[in-house]
């Protein structure tokens, strides 16, 4: 459920900059097939990269994590 509800927030975060999968990941310095499975809450992500997303984002990563239980 952890990775689930994370990975629906980075999604919604990249969709509120209006930006695809791939311009994001590329832009971050991350495979768009990683990012895929962050976003789909199959991966459990490494904090570097929970890092490297919110920085992309423009977001702290408590914001990232909000709601998120």
């Amino acid at each position: 459920m952890l990775l689930h509800d994370f990975g629906k927030r980075v999604r919604h975060h990249r969709e509120m900059l209006g930006e695809s999968q791939e311009r994001f990941a590329l832009r971050i310095g991350m495979d768009r097939t990683y990012l895929a499975s962050v976003e789909s809450g199959r991966r459990n992500i490494s904090l570097q990269n929970i890092s490297k997303i919110a920085n992309g984002l423009e977001i702290s990563i408590s914001k990232l994590f909000e709601g998120i239980q």
